[in-house]
């Protein structure tokens, strides 16, 4: 009996990309046997902890690292870490305690998004106070500037396909002004792929997904300044506590890393051109389909499909369609945040060329019925 039929689960085909409701990614080989490693031995988990973190930092270039449990939980504990520092006190009564320490977090107001949970959230369980910076199309120095006063505990920037990407204070722009007034500058970058670039360009924490571009295990990485690095470990003892890392994820995300950094296995955006190319030119063959490649909003070098489906000519929505393509023993998911549009987007990273094929020939089937 497969695990599909024991627990009455449906197959996927993974046309969304590397997104956490459909369980992220799929690690190579070395990592799954990392972690198997890590299920079956016993560590001195505090030394685990900041060897693999020392291992990592090396690998990057960079002062310190830490393996967290998720990229949201990177958030919290940064956060957290940042407004506690040292203070015992306040790693025990975070959220209880009337003392007074700086506790903003001004973050610009097109990159407070929700990215399957808010934003906003992740920094109030971490003890902030969400400032926003700036409006929902526009954000610049200046409008950071203007929110900096002595409850400041740091800079937010959050670097993702989900926040507005059009008038937005680049990374080295937020870090300036951290820079001029002595702030800290926390980067959430979950899902990008350049693990050294904000952490070079001088940013005091970085926080990334273990799972998406790395493709290790459910996990995060966050990776910074030795002394910030320092009082995120410190919050495995406050706020961090419901939210620790397994031993297997450690070393599996170790592993990812080394393999990330030494043997990439990330396609080239020309790479998913040349996959896609035969399932667009299909596409376009059916009758109010249209099809064409994109590139990734944020910057990233991922090009995608934009599928477009006319509902006068096939007599459903795009959205009808998206719903119908979820149906039967195999579910197939697009990227849908263009769905109210007319269209969907299909990420080609995560399916064979074969199962490309198999996605046109249920929208063909679809809009043919």
């Amino acid at each position: 009996m497969s695990i599909y039929e024991k627990y009455h689960l449906k197959k996927v085909l993974n046309a969304s990309g590397r997104m956490t409701i459909l369980g992220v990614s799929t690690p190579r080989k070395e990592v799954t046997q990392a972690v198997t490693l890590g299920l079956n031995e016993y560590f001195e988990m505090k030394d685990l902890i900041d060897k693999t973190g020392q291992y990592i930092a090396k690998l990057l270039n960079a002062e310190n690292a830490v393996v967290v449990s998720c990229a949201s939980a990177g958030i919290v504990q940064s956060v957290a870490a940042l407004i506690v520092k040292d203070d015992q006190d306040l790693l025990y009564n975070l959220h209880s305690s009337n003392k007074y320490v700086p506790r903003e977090i001004i973050v610009p107001k097109g990159h407070n998004v929700n990215f399957g949970a808010p934003i906003g959230t992740m920094v109030s369980l971490g003890g902030g106070i969400v400032v926003e910076a700036g409006y929902a199309n526009e954000c610049k120095p200046e409008h950071i500037e203007a929110m900096i006063n002595s409850d400041t505990a740091a800079i937010l920037y959050v670097k993702s396909h989900h926040c507005v990407q059009k008038s937005m204070l680049s990374v080295a722009e937020a870090l300036s002004v951290a820079k001029k007034h002595a702030l800290p500058l926390i980067v959430d970058a979950a899902a990008e792929e350049d693990l050294q670039t904000y952490y070079q360009q001088g940013a005091d924490i970085v926080i990334y997904s273990g799972a998406k571009a790395i493709e290790g295990p459910t996990s995060g990485l966050v990776v910074g300044r030795h002394q910030a690095i320092e009082w995120v470990k410190k919050q495995s003892n406050g706020i961090g506590r419901p939210m620790k890392v397994g031993k297997e994820s450690i070393l599996g995300l170790t592993k990812a890393i080394e393999l990330y950094m030494s043997e990439p296995i990330n396609e080239t955006g020309q790479q998913m051109i040349e996959k896609m190319t035969p399932f667009i030119t299909s596409l376009n063959k059916l009758n109010g389909v249209s099809a064409k490649v994109v590139w990734d909003g944020a910057g990233r070098d991922i090009a995608r499909a934009e599928i477009s489906f006319d509902k006068n000519t096939i007599g459903k929505t795009a959205n009808d369609i998206v719903k119908l393509m979820k149906e039967g023993d195999t579910a197939i998911y697009f990227r849908e945040y263009k769905v109210n549009e007319g269209k969907v987007d299909a990420d080609v990273r995560s399916v064979s060329a074969a199962q490309l094929d198999v996605i046109y020939q249920k929208i063909k089937m679809i809009i043919q019925q």
